[in-house]
């Protein structure tokens, strides 16, 4: 499969670029992944890069963006930090991505157990971790626990809550992401991927 180039990265729609990513799972958890010459890849990015998506997700080891999504070199922009936080770095990277990149959607992706948000649900504190988890804290507070202890479905439900707050202060916090998602030129969407059975959910 060849590489995205600026005509291909140009015609797509945010709309486009989702359908992209969501056939890409499916091949993922099918198996089916599209056979890719990945040498062929990294000769033709050499000369210029037009990923057609930024995906912002955990650390995890069990969730790489670009095989998730069956995604091949130079199509996607993967940002990676523990519990798909956002600052103003990342900010600055999405903002980068599309306004001067051309990319089509940003994607907040969070997962099932997720050791950042396990962490923050049990208040680990522990060197710059607890300034890492302080930004998860949030989404705990909107989540009322049956026990002291939550459960691994309350969990869960932080963890999409995290992803929906971590998509509003995108909008807030990038005027221009927010202008332009107005402007129908991007797509700010969330997803959950699921570590037992490789399914991403688009929320």
């Amino acid at each position: 499969m060849k590489v995205h180039t600026k005509v291909t990265q140009e015609n797509l729609t945010p709309k486009l670029a989702h359908e992209i990513l969501r056939k890409g799972n499916l091949r993922f958890i099918q198996n089916l992944k599209v056979q890719r010459n990945l040498q062929e890849q990294v000769i033709e990015t050499s000369r210029g890069q037009y990923p057609f998506a930024i995906i912002l997700s955990c650390i995890d080891s069990r969730v790489p963006a670009e095989l998730v999504f069956d995604q091949g070199i130079g199509d996607i922009f993967s940002v990676r930090v523990a519990g798909n936080i956002v600052n103003e770095d990342i900010l600055g990277s999405m903002e980068y991505a599309c306004k001067v990149a051309g990319s089509k959607i940003v994607v907040v992706m969070g997962h099932t157990r997720c050791g950042a948000v396990t962490a923050a649900c049990d208040n680990l504190q522990m060197g710059n971790i607890t300034a890492l988890l302080r930004k998860i804290r949030p989404a705990i507070k909107t989540i009322e626990f049956t026990e002291k202890d939550p459960t691994d479905d309350e969990i869960e439900e932080v963890a999409i809550t995290n992803v929906q707050m971590s998509i509003d202060q995108i909008r807030q916090q990038s005027p221009i992401l927010d202008e332009m998602e107005k402007d129908g030129k991007i797509e700010i969407t969330g997803a959950l991927y699921c570590v037992t059975n490789g399914i991403v959910e688009f929320l």
